[in-house]
Order: structure tokens, then C-alpha cells, then sequence
């Protein structure tokens, strides 16, 4: 079990860990710690110092790091301090960022045991194979890749399929609540995993701080996997109202990428519409095994206030 945990970012992702690791009933005495860049500890912005004193308050300490600017070997020095690693940045960092982390990671075993959970908190990016439409998951395979191909260093990647929140995000395209329409990627049956922040924290809290029998291995959350087709019937249901359906099947994101081959919500339509290492069962989840409750569509959807239906 983890004694000294640091976790990289506090932004969405990052602070649900922290959350969740603070408050988890086998914290005892874990240390933990979170890096931010020293202009983000120095801020006098209200927003920085209302997170700042809201991370004290979970009783979290703070570890000054650009993971952008500094090297694999500065970085190392750092993680050689703690015994486990959680990195929660990555979102618009460039690319090989992942991959100058987890060679940190490894070097940093050179003089302590550093268990690493790297950023994969999305697909199963095994099944997903190399050279799909989105090539920001070459990366993550190649940190896999680097991970198995040694012993030294423990690590356990935690899939957990979409971001709850970003069904709804207008420009995915999946859901747009003040347009009303629901549109399927790939075919109506096409299946997506999704989990909040708040689970995902709560599955790696439960990871990292009770690990029985994980090791060197890929474990999954869900906290709903459910098909397009579903989505829309749940939005009726909510909302009251019959939303307008449009089928972006294979044909039509072949176009869409072809008209922009540079757009990041375009590269993951297409990848999603596959339907292959995007979706799982709950039988093969942690939260399955270990009775953790998580909030399904339905659920996410009741809380979610009517009035960003005119937003």
C-alpha cells in the first residue's frame, strides 16, 4: 500500500484523485502530495488561490514541477522521493510528454520503488491498436510498450472509457442539448464506456491505496457502457422531449476527416465509431469487484439542471 503518494495536476481529473485519496478510509498515515508549476503555487488569481486553499484543506502538500519544461531526469529526481506516482496531466500538453514521464518514472526506480500510474485514464488503447484516426493514442501504446518491456518499476493503468462530461461537450457532436439532437457514431448500436472524475478518482484512490492483487496490469472502471441509440432515449426521457436524431456512420466521418484532418473531436468520432476498445461490460470491472456504487447516464442526467436545455 501506498505511503507517500504525488499526484501530477489538479485540474479536473487531478483534483477528483486528490479528493478521492484524502478522504479514502485506508488513508492513515499517506503522505500526499500534488505537483503544480511554481507560477500556479505563486498566483495571487482568485481562481489559483481558492483551489490552492482548497487542496490544503484535504491535507495535501505541494511539490513545485513544469512536467511541459522540465526533463525525464528532472522529473526523475522528483518521483525518487515518493513510492507511487499518479499523473493526472496531459490534456493539451504536447506531444511526448507521456512518454518523457514515464521514462522518468523508470529512471527514478534506479534509486527507489516507484509504482506509476500513468495519464491512460480512457481507452483501451490495446484493443484500439496503433495508427487509428486518433494518433495521440500511438503515444499511450508506446508508454505501455515501455512499461512491460522492464521490471523494475510497478505500475497499473486504469481505463475507464470517456469522460462522462464529455458526451455532452458541443463540439464532440455527440449530444447538443440546446440544438436537441443525439447523433450515433458509427451505428446506433455502437456501445461507449463512460465514467465521471469524481468515480474515476474514487477507482484510482482505491488502486493506489488498496492494491490487493494489482500489479503490472490494466484494470477497468465503468461507470455506464451503453449504445448511442440508449443515449438518445435517456436524453427523451430526461428532458421530456423527443430529440432529433442523425446517424454520423462511416461514410460521413470519412468526409469529416477529410475536410479537417487537424481536428482532435473529428480524430476521436472516428476512432469511437469503431467501436473497438471503447466499451466493456461491468463484469470486468474494479468497481464491479469491489462494490463501488457509480453514477450511470441516467443518474448524471437527473442531476443535471433543466435549463441547459436554452444554454
Amino acid at each position: 500500500m501506498a505511503t507517500n503518494v504525488l499526484v501530477l495536476g489538479a485540474g479536473e481529473l487531478g483534483l477528483a484523485v486528490l479528493e478521492a485519496l484524502a478522504r479514502h478510509p485506508k488513508r492513515n498515515h499517506c503522505s500526499i502530495t500534488v505537483a503544480l508549476r511554481q507560477a500556479t503555487l505563486d498566483s495571487a488569481a482568485p481562481d489559483k488561490k481558492r483551489l490552492l486553499q482548497h487542496i490544503r484543506a484535504l491535507d495535501v502538500g505541494f511539490e513545485a514541477a513544469d512536467v511541459e519544461q522540465a526533463s525525464a531526469s528532472e522529473l526523475a529526481a522528483i518521483f525518487a522521493r515518493y513510492d507511487t506516482v499518479v499523473s493526472c496531466t496531459g490534456m493539451g500538453l504536447p506531444a511526448g510528454t507521456q512518454t518523457k514521464l514515464a521514462r522518468a518514472a523508470l529512471e527514478a526506480n534506479a534509486d527507489a520503488r516507484v509504482r506509476y500510474l500513468p495519464w491512460q485514464f480512457g481507452m483501451d488503447y490495446d484493443a484500439i491498436g496503433a495508427g487509428s484516426s486518433q494518433d495521440l493514442f500511438d503515444e499511450q501504446l508506446g508508454v505501455r510498450a515501455m512499461l512491460r518491456q522492464q521490471d523494475a518499476a510497478d505500475w497499473t493503468i486504469v481505463s475507464t472509457g470517456l469522460f462522462m462530461s464529455f458526451l455532452f461537450v458541443p463540439d464532440f457532436g455527440v449530444v447538443d442539448l440546446a440544438a436537441r439532437t443525439v447523433r450515433g457514431l458509427g451505428s446506433w448500436d455502437t456501445r461507449i464506456t463512460l465514467t465521471t472524475p469524481e468515480d474515476i478518482g474514487r477507482a484510482t484512490a482505491e488502486v493506489v491505496l488498496d492494491p490487493r492483487g494489482i500489479r503490472n496490469q490494466c484494470v477497468y472502471v465503468a461507470g455506464d457502457t451503453l449504445s448511442y441509440a440508449q443515449v438518445g432515449d435517456l436524453l427523451d426521457g430526461r428532458f421530456g422531449t423527443r430529440f432529433r436524431r442523425e446517424l454520423w456512420d462511416a461514410d460521413e466521418l470519412a468526409r469529416q476527416m477529410r475536410e479537417n484532418p487537424d481536428s482532435a473531436m473529428v480524430k476521436y468520432r472516428d476512432t469511437f465509431a469503431q467501436g473497438r476498445g471503447v466499451a466493456w461490460g461491468q463484469e470486468k470491472t474494479l468497481n464491479r469487484a469491489r462494490g463501488m456504487e457509480m453514477t450511470d447516464v441516467k443518474a448524471y442526467l437527473e442531476a443535471m439542471d433543466a435549463s441547459v436545455m436554452d444554454e
